[in-house]
């Protein structure tokens, strides 16, 4: 015989349910007061970077819900030489995604092979219709202003063909637009130059001949290398910059030879001050204290060497143009003002400087300085950052430690 339970057991312990939960903490959020706390790389909804898209069709074949919507049209473009084919490239014309249908699997975002779609995070676009959900490129491309930056590559891995392509095109076109600019510059001062010649004056700069164009102007070479040009537009630029630095000397030196006595003794004057141009320096070396720098906040190591190049070479070219301005500052004095002047020199001689943390030369700079290194990932620094900053420290510390021990000994 089956047992029943007495009558109000089952109500009561219902109540006893209610009363359990009265007074624990809710576990609902109160949005949107409460915003959510959701990760960064979070799957919300589909972005478009239509700039990207070749309209291969591949996303629209491949959504299991066919939610996906494209139309083109073939447009036909020049040949990229002189003498090719004509080729035709499709052009987007509409790019749409019916939400109401997308199940949101993300297949669409693996086949695309030009990475123009992308997951973001955004997930407020709920719609009290189901045919506003239904969103056109425009949409999806404000979208793709959320989406987080790729991840940083690891240290030594290659970068992506497309970007190195990407980075030479860029190149060639700025390339371009300077060479527009040096010729519209050129056809401005071709009036001028006309004027003169009908004047009688001056040679034009085009009629000065210069010899040994094989030479580069190193302080614009520098300067190009530490932007992060590459060595072939560096190089060409700056030989381009030596021959008008030359050609305008050459025609100073002519001017103030037309100009009489006084002027030719200025222009050899001017002749004769050591250019900066023209100190020969070893450039292989480097800067140590600006790569250690450079390193430190997280440059890469083909930047930091290169401007640190750049800054040796500037500090040496300086230290040898002053050492030429002196010399040929010192006037031809006779033997009892040398004698004063050796005296004088003796009486107020300086003991010789101390040495540089940047003369220091430290052997197995593969070191980090662990204390540095676990700081900084406490501060949620990456690692890459944290172990160049470490390196950097430990490089610091070891030199002053060497100077220590020689400035002891």
């Amino acid at each position: 015989m089956a047992t029943t339970s007495a009558p109000g057991v089952g109500l009561l312990k219902g109540l006893g349910v209610t009363i359990k939960h009265l007074f624990k903490q809710p576990a609902t959020q109160m949005y949107p007061k409460q915003r959510p706390d959701l990760a960064p790389r979070t799957r919300g909804v589909i972005a478009l970077m239509d700039e990207n898209c070749t309209v291969c069709m591949l996303c629209s074949r491949e959504c299991p819900d066919w939610c996906i919507y494209i139309e083109s049209h073939k447009e036909t473009v020049p040949p990229a030489k002189e003498g090719g084919r004509a080729r035709t490239r499709n052009v987007l014309d509409r790019f749409a995604i019916d939400f109401s249908l997308c199940m949101y699997c993300g297949i669409c975002v693996e086949v695309c092979p030009f990475d123009a779609l992308w997951w973001s995070p955004e997930f407020e676009y709920a719609e009290y219709d189901m045919g506003k959900l239904l969103h056109e490129k425009e949409k999806l491309r404000e979208w793709m202003d959320t989406v987080p930056a790729p991840p940083m590559l690891e240290e030594g891995a290659v970068a992506p063909a497309e970007v190195t392509d990407a980075i030479a095109k860029k190149e060639k076109e700025l390339e371009a637009e300077a060479e527009k600019q040096r010729e519209a510059s050129a056809a401005a001062e071709a009036p001028k130059s006309k004027a003169v010649e009908s004047g009688g004056g001056a040679p034009k700069k085009a009629d000065v001949e210069v010899k040994g164009a094989g030479e580069i102007d190193q302080e614009t070479f520098d300067k190009l290398i530490a932007e992060g040009k590459s060595e072939r537009i560096a190089r060409s630029k700056a030989k381009a910059a030596w021959v008008r630095k030359e050609k305008e000397r050459l025609r100073a030196e002519q001017e103030s030879a037309e100009g009489g006595a006084e002027g030719e003794g200025a222009g050899e004057e001017a002749a004769a001050k050591p250019k900066a141009a023209q100190v020969e320096v070893e450039a292989g070396q480097i800067d140590q204290e600006t790569y250690d720098k450079l390193i430190g906040e997280g440059k890469s190591e083909r930047m930091a060497r290169a401007k640190a190049k750049a800054a040796y070479v500037r500090k040496e070219r300086a230290r040898l143009t002053a050492e030429q301005e002196t010399a040929s500052a010192e006037p031809a004095t006779d033997d009892a003002q040398a004698d004063d002047a050796g005296a004088v020199e003796g009486a107020d001689a300086e003991p010789a400087p101390a040495q540089k943390v940047a003369d220091v030369h430290v052997e197995g700079t593969g070191e980090i300085d662990q204390e540095t290194f676990d700081r900084l990932i406490a501060e949620g620094k990456s690692e890459r950052i944290a172990r160049s900053k470490a390196k950097a420290a430990w490089v610091r510390k070891e030199k002053q430690r060497i100077i220590d021990e020689g400035g002891d000994a």
